[in-house]
């Protein structure tokens, strides 16, 4: 599952006339990066949720070779579910385990694959998260790592290191019974509750990502994902 359906407001005006995932980095649309990189593992059955501008992303592919699924958010509640609202909405339209990454992230050289899918069914773990280090927007992170592979709910000011969480995941279904299956009431929920709530039963395990990751969260970063020069340039100035 691809989340598609978030407004963009930090991207304004650039959202105003097109949804986030539809913007282009280096010369392709962000969800395309994605589409392209899950369909290289294998994974050819996709869902994807709208909701701002929601008409657009459909239109987009159109004669797509992808099996496509849509939940329309916007359309069936008039705005956005939230991340958790969201899955759980799309819940009938996937498997018992399932990825799900945000659509306005880049993440180029991630490999989405069969064998990272076997693990965590072996595992027996309700959700698998792979974290990236810290971003100058983030710098205090969003979960701990163990030395043993499971996610950490720290609280504020507990020792060890946090890190940030790439959107990138592998879920079970179980991890949303909390939430209506189906979620027919259009629930808006956020995600990272129930994932502390299971990591503090040891039901999540992380791995580090130190490639190419970036939450592509305001026009700035997206400049300089399409301008590296200026990147290069505000580093070592």
């Amino acid at each position: 599952m691809i989340l598609a359906a978030g407004r963009g407001e930090r991207m304004r005006p650039l959202t105003d006339s097109t949804p986030k995932p539809l913007l282009q980095v280096q010369g392709k649309p962000l969800i395309e990066w994605h589409t392209d990189a899950l369909a290289k593992g294998g994974f050819r059955q996709l869902v994807i949720n709208t909701a701002w501008l929601g008409e657009q992303i459909p239109a987009h592919f159109e004669g797509s070779a992808l099996s496509l699924a849509w939940s329309h958010e916007g359309a069936d509640f008039g705005g956005a579910l939230e991340t958790a609202g969201g899955i759980a909405r799309a819940l009938p339209l996937l498997g018992d385990v399932f990825w799900v990454l945000a659509g306005d992230v880049f993440v180029p050289d991630f490999e989405f694959t069969q064998a990272a899918v076997d693990r965590f069914m072996a595992s027996g773990k309700l959700a698998h998260l792979w974290l990236v280090p810290n971003p100058p927007h983030n710098t205090k992170g969003d979960f701990g790592l163990g030395k043993d592979g499971l996610a950490l709910n720290l609280p504020a000011g507990a020792p060890g290191p946090r890190f940030t969480f790439s959107t990138i995941g592998l879920y079970r279904k179980a991890l949303f019974d909390a939430l209506p299956y189906g979620n027919p009431d259009g629930i808006k929920a956020p995600l990272a509750p129930l994932l502390r709530q299971a990591m503090d039963n040891q039901q999540v395990s992380a791995e580090l990502y130190e490639k190419a990751w970036t939450d592509v969260g305001t026009p700035a970063r997206l400049q300089e994902l399409n301008n590296p020069t200026l990147a290069t340039a505000s580093q070592t100035s």
